[in-house]
């Protein structure tokens, strides 16, 4: 299992180095922080239904290196692989306390959001970079890992309570309001309390999370990239997150989490199909997860990964999120000896599939994955 974060000191140097050519010298009290991505192992599209999930953090990550400044202006640039130079944002914090607007550039509205329901206001004019090796568009969580990266730059020139649960909420929050993307916790959950060497089981109702050992050496977490991307604030996710709503509404529940397969059965007629099959996926889905939690905590890695297999075949067929690229890695992966399971990962529409194998078969797993498609990344 990977460990640590290797990458960072160069992520460090990298914003240092843009720091200097955008704005001259460094700043007395400047700081570098970061925050990690996630794979979620299981527990697909069921944390904003109150359900369980189990991410673990990923050695992947965001960094922010910048300085408080004496004014209220914010300047903020980002280096992505996307971009043939650095891109720069610049506006000015309103002094009366009004809300900060969303608009063009959109990765800027993750900036502004995080800004606005910072738990400490005012927050003070900065200048910033941001680097980052999370893969954007990926189902990897670039978004969750740039705003708790840049809430815990912002922790650095004004401290709030430390409360860590309140911090990823107040994260989600901005991905709500200035991204538009209606998401659950488990994203910032994640980022914030993931532990290394664990996976964490998430009570998104409660907001209390397990940890469960992810140490064995004999076992390795794939990532294979379909660098396909998603757009997870156009329409298709939240209207899998409505039909839930419609649903749970029919069942007279708060939440799915709190339906079962019976329940849903007795309202079948009042159900349209499409409405049912999200629905079904989602109960079945949360009962899987504890399900998987638990048999990784035993060490029956065939049974999680034959758990990985029937998620990632609801969310294709029930839920329909998966795509042709996705299915294809899973089915690549699953052909060879030593992988006990996978699936789609994240939000769908594209993004990376995340494979549970044995160690010694990751070559092998690789060259096959490499023969049968030709649009992968592995990490």
């Amino acid at each position: 299992m990977a460990s640590s974060f290797p990458n960072v000191s160069a992520l460090v140097a990298e914003a240092r180095r843009t720091y200097g050519q955008v704005f001259g010298e460094e700043a007395p009290g400047m700081v570098a922080v970061c925050a990690p991505g996630r794979v979620n192992l299981i527990g697909e599209h069921t944390d904003y239904n109150k359900g369980f999930v189990l991410p673990m953090a990923l050695p992947l990550v965001t960094v922010v290196v910048g300085s408080q400044t004496s004014g209220q202006d914010v300047t903020v640039v980002t280096l992505t692989e996307d971009a043939d130079k650095p891109q720069k944002i610049h506006f000015s914090l309103p002094s009366d306390g009004s809300p900060l607007s969303p608009g063009l550039p959109s990765w800027a509205n993750y900036v502004k959001g995080v800004i606005q329901h910072y738990r400490a206001p005012p927050v003070p004019g900065f200048r910033a970079v941001i680097s980052s090796s999370v893969p954007l568009g990926g189902g990897l969580s670039s978004s969750a890992s740039l705003e708790v990266a840049l809430y815990t730059f912002l922790q650095q020139h004004k401290p709030d309570d430390g409360d860590k649960v309140s911090k990823a909420v107040a994260c989600q929050q901005a991905e709500h309001t200035h991204a538009g993307v209606p998401c659950g916790i488990m994203d910032q959950f994640v980022s914030v309390l993931g532990k290394e060497g664990h996976a964490l089981l998430i009570d998104c109702r409660s907001l209390e999370a397990t940890p469960v050992p992810l140490q064995d050496p004999s076992l390795v977490i794939l990532i294979t990239n379909s660098n396909v991307k998603h757009a997870l604030n156009g329409s298709e996710y939240p209207m899998r997150r409505r039909q839930c709503e419609e649903a749970a509404s029919i069942l007279g529940k708060d939440s799915l989490r709190d339906a079962t397969m019976k329940d849903l059965e007795g309202v079948k007629d009042k159900l349209d199909d499409v409405t049912y099959r999200r629905a079904r996926h989602v109960i079945e889905e949360i009962e899987r997860t504890v399900r998987a939690a638990e048999a990784l905590k035993r060490g029956s890695y065939k049974e999680f990964g034959k758990l990985m297999i029937e998620s990632h075949n609801s969310l294709r067929d029930l839920y329909e999120v998966s795509c042709r690229e996705l299915d294809e890695l899973v089915a690549a992966a699953m052909e060879v000896d030593g992988v006990f399971g996978s699936r789609m990962t994240g939000g769908g529409f594209g993004g990376c599939t995340v494979t549970l194998l044995e160690a010694h078969a990751i070559d092998s797993t690789i060259l096959h994955i490499q023969v049968k498609t030709h649009f992968y990344t592995c990490a």
